[in-house]
């Protein structure tokens, strides 16, 4: 990923924060040389090594390809949003602010054991503080077998981390602030979680 100097993240901690708030990614693969892309939800997990996690469907033929691919990468994004450049003090072109994360690693497949727990660490992000939430052992164990057959886990050793947060740092104060306030006056949902985020960074 292209990453002008500005916009570089190396903080682990802030980028391993990212992923578990930006969690569903899309997994790019290749197949004789043709691009496969999954979009799935998945976890950073620390083990000996950090690993991102995940299932997909047993019909899906990506996962065929983990055996013999070298690396694979696996993206996850944040808010984006359009920025016009009529927001600025001085002339100057449209821009897209967004953050983005690319993680690149050796994919292999999780064991029935890992995948159980690899599913029993989901749902309880995903389901623990609902007033009814639906965990693991709640689960019937026919309804489990069933569904396990229907799916496959992964796992990729994380190998190298590239992040990017084009956020406007290489504007003025004065046009920096004017960003925010447009961003939160926009109709985009996106638009507004972005001003959000650039303004809890500044401080």
């Amino acid at each position: 990923m292209y990453i002008p100097k500005y916009f570089k993240v190396t903080n682990e901690d802030e980028i391993r924060e990212f992923i578990q708030l930006n969690s569903f990614g899309t997994l790019v693969t290749t197949k004789k040389g043709r691009p496969i892309a999954t979009h799935l939800p998945m976890q950073l997990v620390q083990k000996e090594a950090l690993y991102i996690t995940g299932h997909m469907a047993y019909g899906n033929p990506q996962w065929r390809t983990f055996e013999t691919a070298e690396e694979v990468l696996v993206m996850f994004q944040g808010p984006h949003a359009y920025v016009s450049s009529s927001w600025y003090e001085h002339e100057n072109v449209p821009t897209w602010n967004y953050q983005a994360v690319h993680i690149y690693g050796k994919a292999s497949i999780l064991s029935d054991k890992e995948l159980e727990q690899d599913l029993q660490r989901l749902l309880h992000k995903y389901e623990n503080h609902r007033e009814t939430p639906i965990l693991w052992e709640k689960l019937s164990p026919v309804l489990l077998e069933k569904e396990l057959k229907g799916i496959v886990g992964f796992k990729i050793k994380v190998e190298e981390i590239q992040a990017a947060y084009k956020l406007s740092q290489n504007r003025n104060e004065k046009d920096y602030q004017n960003i925010i306030e447009e961003l939160h006056n926009e109709k985009d949902i996106n638009a507004k979680a972005l001003a959000e985020i650039m303004k809890n960074r500044e401080k």
